[in-house]
């Protein structure tokens, strides 16, 4: 889709229409209409995307329509943020189109080298004089001979010129007895490997945490993960995303509560849709700008499912409570939270499960705790 340019988004705006912002976002950056974004410590791209918009919604006076391409979700989302900063959806998400992979064997055009100029063409080889008078003339050079095809067994010179072929004699070729089929030298108990572009394949990486809710969220039908479930979650889970959807968080919120009270009276708190709620829950808390809740509820049902030896489903869990956790401000508090949230994530990388293969992520949480640290000492020495 073309961007409209300046002056014709001031015409658009004139005549009274709302012109969406272009925003993209793509891991931890974001930026507005082609100009970066620039986000605080430990602040989400899309948390600093919605302040923006509703700095621009409070200069404009009215509320700000964005599309949003995120890659971090695999969406484009139309979105309008009004004046106190509440948002809404104005269409459905549509998925983001996957880039056109280069064909394999294919490689982009080198420019030819230059050729060296040819060397100058080799004299060829002379004939020497028949002795008939007592005198011997001089050597005559015969001229190339470039039509003559070369004789078998003839070696010539890389000039591209040719002298006389030597006299030799050639037998008549005798007639070639037939040979046995040739067998092949693989053996046939060593595999051989017929795609070697299947080997360096790598596995893509699965969606965790929260990326993983809101992709539920995102999609066509509520996911339960029980005959149970199904039973009993299919509508409320289906009112609870159209809410998301619509930007209803409160509503949500509200809904995501009440169905967790009632499916855990029949199911129990332990069962895997009370725990899966849970999980929706909390990424609606998120949504909804309560970060700390959000946190303590991703980390408690974290520590419910390493009890129950999950080790996959735990990571999904610390993964949504750092991401909760990078969005508390005060340093503190962050502090305090980032302490619990690294002591059980340093449990889970020494047990089965992702955790031990995703050591970065872990690194990456210590190193936001020096930060506040260095943040927290500072705001100390000024008080």
């Amino acid at each position: 889709m073309s961007r409209l340019s300046r002056e014709e988004k001031r015409e658009v705006q004139q005549e009274g229409r709302l012109v969406p912002v272009d925003v993209r976002v793509a891991g931890a950056t974001a930026s507005v209409d082609g100009v970066p974004l620039l986000t605080g410590p430990g602040e989400e791209p899309q948390q600093a995307v919605l302040n923006h918009l509703q700095r621009l919604a409070r200069a404009a006076g009215r509320p700000v329509l964005a599309t949003v391409h995120d890659t971090r979700i695999g969406y484009v989302v139309p979105l309008q943020v009004n004046l106190d900063g509440s948002s809404s959806f104005t269409g459905d998400p549509v998925r983001l189109a996957a880039p056109a992979a280069e064909p394999k064997g294919q490689s982009a055009p080198k420019e030819a080298a230059p050729r060296e100029p040819a060397p100058e063409a080799a004299p060829a080889f002379p004939l020497r004089a028949v002795p008939k008078p007592p005198a011997a003339p001089p050597a005559l050079s015969v001229p190339p001979a470039p039509s003559l095809p070369p004789a078998p067994g003839t070696v010539q010179p890389p000039v591209g010129v040719f002298g006389p072929p030597p006299v030799m004699s050639t037998p008549a070729p005798a007639s070639a007895p037939e040979t046995a089929p040739v067998t092949a030298l693989v053996p046939e108990e060593l595999p051989v490997d017929r795609d070697p572009d299947l080997r360096s394949t790598p596995t893509p990486t699965p969606a965790r945490g929260f990326d993983a809710v809101a992709e539920e969220v995102l999609g066509d039908e509520p996911v339960t993960l029980t005959a149970e479930g199904a039973a009993l979650l299919t509508e409320p889970v289906a009112r609870i995303n159209e809410a998301v959807r619509t930007g209803r968080i409160e509503a949500a919120a509200e809904l995501a509560e009440r169905t967790v009270a009632e499916v855990a009276a029949v199911l129990g708190d332990d069962h895997t849709e009370v725990l899966h709620l849970g999980e929706l829950t909390a990424y609606i808390s998120y949504l909804a700008g309560d970060p700390e809740r959000a946190f303590h509820l991703s980390l408690d049902l974290a520590r419910q499912r390493r009890s129950a030896r999950d080790g996959e489903a735990a990571y999904g869990n610390v993964r949504s409570a750092a991401t909760a956790w990078r969005a508390v401000r005060d340093p503190e508090h962050g502090l305090r939270l980032g302490r619990e949230l690294i002591d059980l994530w340093s449990r889970l990388t020494t047990e089965d499960g992702p955790a031990a293969d995703d050591i970065d992520e872990l690194e990456s949480a210590r190193a936001r705790m020096a930060r506040l640290t260095e943040r927290a000492r500072r705001a100390a020495r000024n008080a």
